[in-house]
């Protein structure tokens, strides 16, 4: 393993190498649905200047195997989340990346329920407390 400096900004870091569904690996063409993650939301990303501040970065393997298509989102000073169990699909990236817009402009990470996109509600595996921190 190799790990790769990259910035401390608002991120989504996405499995590349997730499950394409809880029952199939890819989707018959050989694509592994965290491939096809990647490619959603870079294509959503770069469709919309409102997500221009966000990172999108890929990484294998998240460990979260058995939730398939999972996404870490990430900021410096902010409680992370893992979301996952999403079809590797535009409409998916876009309430990712829509959660992601909030997250970003948030103090400390925690989203209003009323401003999460349905896209996202029921997602979501772990939170993450930031680096010195605990969540009291």
């Amino acid at each position: 393993m190799k790990l790769v400096p990259v910035g401390d900004g608002p991120a989504i870091v996405a499995c590349n190498s997730c499950r394409f569904s809880a029952a199939d690996k890819d989707d018959g063409e050989g694509r592994r649905g965290g491939a096809l993650m990647v490619a959603a939301l870079r294509a959503i990303q770069a469709s919309d200047p409102g997500y221009a501040e966000l990172k999108v970065e890929e990484m294998p393997c998240l460990f979260a195997c058995t939730e398939f298509c999972t996404v870490h989102l990430r900021g410096a000073g902010k409680v992370g989340y893992v979301m996952g169990r999403f079809a590797p699909e535009e409409d998916a990236a876009r309430a990712i990346l829509d959660y992601a817009v909030h997250y970003s402009a948030s103090e400390v990470g925690q989203v209003p329920y009323k401003a999460w996109p349905d896209g996202v509600k029921g997602h979501f595996i772990v939170r993450t407390p930031p680096a010195g921190f605990v969540v009291a």
